[in-house]
C-alpha cells in the first residue's frame, strides 16, 4: 500500500481549504464563518482535523474560525528545518498576517498550546486573546521538566524522541498504529472515536511527517542546557497582556495539572482557569460540546476577569 498524500487531509465538510504562504513556508488552513478571527493550534500527534467540532461552533457562534497544520504536519510545508518554537511562532503570527486580519484570538492545544503562549508573547500586537488547552506556560513546562520527577515521567515519550531516526519509524509503522495507541493512553475514558483516530494515524503516514513531527520535541530537550534555549526560556519572562483561558483535563496524564496550575503568573490580564472534571489531554475532542460552549462564552465575555 502507497503512503498517503498530503491532500488527503482535505477532509470534505462545511469549511473551506486553501493554503496560505507566511514565515518562508506554505500552511494549508481550513476555515469556517465570518467574523473576528480564532486561529486553532493543533498538538501532537494530530493535525488540524482536531479541531472539526470546534470550527462549527465558532462560526455559528459569529467568528472566523481557521485551523492551520503546524509546519511539516498535515498539508503544509515540510521544511528542512524551523522547528524551533521561536519560529513556529512566527509561522502562526505570519498566518494571521496573510489571513488580511489585523488581530486573532489564538486557541493552542499541546504543542500547539506552547507556540500560542510564544506568539503572545512575542507578538502582543497580533494577539487578541489567548486559550490554551493541555499545555503549561514555556517556564513552567521547563520547570516541571527538569524539577518533578512525576511530570518527568509522564513525558516519557518526549525523552523517547530525542533518539535518531528509531522514533520516525515507529510513528509511521504498521499505518501509524502507535500514534492510535498514545491517543488511546492519553484519552479519559471518553476517548475520541475508532474512526477519527484512524484518521490521524494516516495522516502521520504522510512521508516526512513523523520526522517533522518530532523535531519541535527534539528541539525542546536539547535546547534546555544551550544558549539557544537559554535565551529562549529568558524572552519567555515577557509577561503575557492578553486575557487568557487555560484549559485542562483532570485526567491528562501526560500533561499534570501541578504542571499546567499557576502559569497565571505570566500573565498580566484576566486568567481564567478552568479544569475538566473527567476528561484527558483531549478535552476539545472528549467532551466538544462542553469544551465549546466554555470557549464561546468566553470569548464572548466583555469582562474576562469573572
Amino acid at each position: 500500500m502507497s503512503d498517503p498524500a498530503p491532500s488527503a487531509v482535505r477532509i470534505e465538510g462545511p469549511w473551506t481549504h486553501r493554503d496560505v504562504a507566511a514565515n518562508g513556508a506554505r500552511f494549508h488552513i481550513a476555515e469556517l464563518g465570518d467574523g473576528p478571527l480564532v486561529l486553532l493550534l493543533h498538538g501532537f500527534p494530530q493535525f488540524w482535523w482536531t479541531w472539526r467540532h470546534q470550527l462549527t461552533a465558532l462560526a455559528d457562534a459569529g467568528y472566523r474560525a481557521v485551523a492551520m497544520d503546524l509546519r511539516g504536519v498535515g498539508g503544509s510545508d515540510r521544511t528542512p528545518r524551523g522547528y524551533d518554537p521561536a519560529n513556529l511562532a512566527l509561522d502562526v503570527t505570519g498566518v494571521i498576517r496573510s489571513l488580511g486580519e489585523p488581530d486573532a484570538a489564538l486557541v493552542g492545544h499541546d504543542l500547539g498550546g506552547y507556540l500560542a503562549w510564544t506568539a503572545a508573547a512575542m507578538r502582543p500586537k497580533l494577539v487578541r486573546r489567548l486559550a490554551v488547552v493541555s499545555m503549561p506556560h514555556p517556564r513552567r513546562w521547563r520547570a516541571a521538566m527538569l524539577r518533578d520527577a512525576r511530570q518527568t515521567a509522564a513525558s516519557s515519550y518526549i525523552w523517547g524522541f530525542q533518539r535518531p531516526w528509531l522514533p520516525e519509524r515507529q510513528l509511521a509503522a504498521d499505518g501509524g498504529a502507535m500514534v492510535g495507541r498514545l491517543i488511546r493512553d492519553w484519552s479519559g475514558p471518553r476517548a475520541p472515536e475508532d474512526e477519527a483516530v484512524e484518521t490521524y494515524q494516516r495522516a502521520m503516514c504522510i512521508p516526512s511527517t513523523a520526522h517533522c513531527s518530532i523535531e519541535p520535541y527534539r528541539w525542546l530537550v536539547r535546547s534546555l542546557a544551550r544558549p539557544d534555549g537559554i535565551q529562549f526560556n529568558r524572552r519567555m519572562k515577557r509577561p503575557v497582556r492578553v486575557p487568557t483561558l487555560h484549559l485542562h483535563g483532570s485526567l491528562d496524564p501526560v500533561t499534570r495539572t501541578r504542571s499546567s496550575a499557576g502559569s497565571g503568573e505570566y500573565v498580566e490580564a484576566p486568567y481564567r482557569w478552568r479544569l475538566f472534571d473527567g476528561l484527558g489531554h483531549f478535552p476539545h475532542e472528549e467532551d466538544p460540546v462542553a469544551f465549546s460552549t466554555e470557549l464561546v462564552n468566553w470569548l464572548k465575555d466583555p469582562e474576562p476577569d469573572r
